[in-house]
């Protein structure tokens, strides 16, 4: 048996360009991410799913306990600022402070705080 090159029926490769290689490998890369990205998406499981819609589901009930919550807070302080002010007015008769307060009244308080502090 006769044998060219040395013994082995292979022929000589030619070196390929170092471009080719990186660039050949970098589309292997990428193909193989994207392979794995398609693969994760058909992976969503049943529960995934659910377990997403719950997670909304929950925000937005929060969302509207906090508007909810923020309303009725705005609402009790206007409730006790208008009890404040029918307090004040009927306290002192809708006059200035300083008419109430003795200046220049004589010292005579109007009716309602007589009811309410009756040893002055």
């Amino acid at each position: 048996m006769n044998r060219p090159y040395g013994g082995n029926n292979y022929s000589k490769l030619e070196k390929e360009d170092p471009e080719e290689v990186f660039r050949r490998r970098a589309q292997f890369l990428i193909y193989k991410v994207m392979q794995r990205a398609d693969d994760s998406e058909k992976t969503a499981s049943f529960l995934q799913i659910r377990m997403c819609k719950l997670k909304v589901k929950i925000g937005k009930t929060l969302k509207k306990l906090r508007k909810g919550v923020v309303l009725s807070m705005s609402a009790a302080r206007l409730r006790v600022y208008r009890v404040i002010r029918i307090q004040w007015k009927r306290l002192f008769g809708g006059r200035p402070i300083a008419a109430a307060a003795g200046g220049g009244g004589g010292g005579v308080l109007p009716v309602a705080a007589a009811s309410i502090f009756p040893s002055l």
